[in-house]
C-alpha cells in the first residue's frame, strides 16, 4: 500500500488534477484521495493543498514528493533485480526523443526488443527541456537528443551519430542536377521548414543568419511527414537531417543534395548518472552502443540511395 500511495502522489504531481490522476492510476477518485490522506496521517504532515479542486503541494509536500520519486525508482530497481533472478528482464523502458530523432528510434528499440522481448517500451516526442525534466523527475529512463548543450552536464551521455543536413527536392532537374548547394542558395528556394519553436529550425535559422541570408519560408509545420508531403506534392523544398532519409524509401521520387558548408550536430542518449543504473537502462546502454547509426545514415548521402533493410 505504501508504494501505491507514493505512485498516486507522483501521478497527482504530473496530472495536477485528482480525477485525471485517478484515471491514470486506474482507481476511483475517492480511493486516490483517501490513499493520499492516509499517507498524510502516517507521516503527520499536510502534503496537498486542497480546495474544491487540487491547488498545489505544500512546501513539506514538495520535499516528500522528491523522496517519493526516488523511492519509486529504487522500487523499480528492486523489481528489475528480481526479474533478472528469474532470468527474464521485465518492466517498462521510458524513452523521450526530440521530434527530428523520433522517426529513427525504432532502429534502437528494435534491437532492444530482440534482446529483451518481455520489456515494454514507451516512446514520447519531447523537447530537450522536457526530456531533461522527465529524467530529473524520474518519469523517463532515457532521452535521445542533441548533445551540444551545457545543461547536460551531470547526465550520462552516449553519442550515437552526427546529424547532417541536406536539401530535399522533388526533381533534380529543377536544380539543374546540382551535386551540392550552399546555404545561401538554398535560402532563395521556396521552403517548407519546421516551426520556429523547434530546436532543429533554430539550428537552420542560425546558419542562415551567419550568412546574412533570409530564407523564403512558404510553409511551416511541426510534422516531419508534412515536410515530406510538401516536397513530394507541393513542389517545395526542405532541409532535413540526413537520418530521416531512411524513412523515405522512394529514392526515385526524391532528390537529396548536400548543403555546403556542412553543418552537423551530435545526437545521442542521455540518462541520469546513477550508480548502479537501473537494469533496464544498463541493458539499453549496452545494446544501443553497438548500433552503428553513423555509418548507416552516412550511406544515405554517399550517392547510394538504395533502400537499406533493417538487418543491414
Amino acid at each position: 500500500m505504501f508504494i501505491r500511495q507514493l505512485d498516486y502522489l507522483v501521478t497527482l504531481a504530473r496530472e495536477k488534477h485528482f480525477a485525471r490522476a485517478a484515471e491514470a492510476c486506474c482507481v476511483s477518485q475517492p480511493a486516490l484521495s483517501a490513499a493520499i490522506r492516509h499517507l498524510e496521517e502516517e507521516l503527520g504532515i499536510s502534503i496537498v493543498q486542497r480546495g474544491q479542486r487540487f491547488q498545489d503541494f505544500t512546501p513539506e509536500g514538495e520535499r516528500i514528493l522528491d523522496w517519493a520519486r526516488q523511492t519509486l525508482v529504487a522500487w523499480e530497481g528492486l523489481r528489475q533485480e528480481a526479474s533478472i533472478a528469474r532470468t527474464h528482464l521485465t518492466g517498462t523502458l521510458r524513452l523521450g526523443a526530440i521530434p527530428t530523432a523520433l522517426p529513427i528510434v525504432s532502429l534502437l528499440t528494435g534491437p532492444y526488443r530482440a534482446a529483451h522481448a518481455e520489456v515494454r517500451q514507451r516512446v514520447q516526442s519531447l523537447s530537450t527541456e522536457e526530456i531533461m525534466r522527465g529524467l530529473d523527475d524520474f518519469e523517463l529512463d532515457l532521452g535521445l537528443t542533441y548533445l551540444e548543450d551545457q545543461r547536460l552536464e551531470g547526465f550520462r551521455i552516449l553519442p550515437l551519430y552526427r546529424e547532417r543536413y541536406v536539401l530535399l527536392a522533388r526533381d533534380a532537374s529543377s536544380l539543374r542536377n546540382r551535386k551540392a548547394m550552399s546555404w545561401a542558395n538554398a535560402a532563395e528556394l521556396p521552403l517548407c521548414l519546421l516551426t520556429p519553436d523547434m530546436q532543429n529550425r533554430r539550428i537552420f535559422d542560425a546558419a542562415f543568419r551567419r550568412l546574412h541570408a533570409q530564407p523564403r519560408v512558404a510553409v511551416e509545420t511541426n510534422s516531419i511527414f508534412a515536410l515530406y508531403s510538401h516536397v513530394r506534392c507541393a513542389e517545395l523544398f526542405s532541409i532535413v537531417p540526413h537520418s530521416l532519409l531512411c524513412l523515405f524509401e522512394m529514392r526515385e521520387e526524391l532528390t537529396v543534395i548536400p548543403l555546403t558548408p556542412e553543418l552537423n550536430r551530435a545526437i545521442g542518449l542521455i540518462a541520469l548518472d546513477h550508480d548502479p543504473p537501473l537494469h533496464l537502462v544498463a541493458a539499453a546502454w549496452e545494446i544501443m552502443q553497438t548500433v552503428d547509426l553513423e555509418a548507416r545514415f552516412d550511406r544515405l548521402i554517399s550517392g547510394d540511395y538504395q533502400p537499406i533493410h533493417a538487418n543491414e
